[in-house]
């Protein structure tokens, strides 16, 4: 399942400063999806929406992205 995967790019990006400055730049998920790619992770868009358990916070992600992907 790909949800493993976008929490490993979560962590990635917790424990790689480059890696979390580029995910928070992010204003598109597009933008988060071609970054994760280039990082080696493959998910899909939906599997970034609830219903799903979100894998990344708020401090993570640009307020935009926050909003888009946080929302209950």
């Amino acid at each position: 399942m790909a949800i493993k995967d976008i929490k490993a790019f979560s962590e990635k990006a917790k424990a790689d400063p480059e890696l979390k400055e580029k995910l928070a730049a992010c204003q598109k998920v597009r933008e988060l999806l071609t970054l994760a790619k280039e990082g080696g992770f493959q998910f899909i868009e939906d599997e970034l929406y609830p219903p799903n358990e979100p894998q990344f916070t708020a401090d993570q992600l640009s307020e935009r992205m926050a909003k888009a992907l946080l929302r209950a």
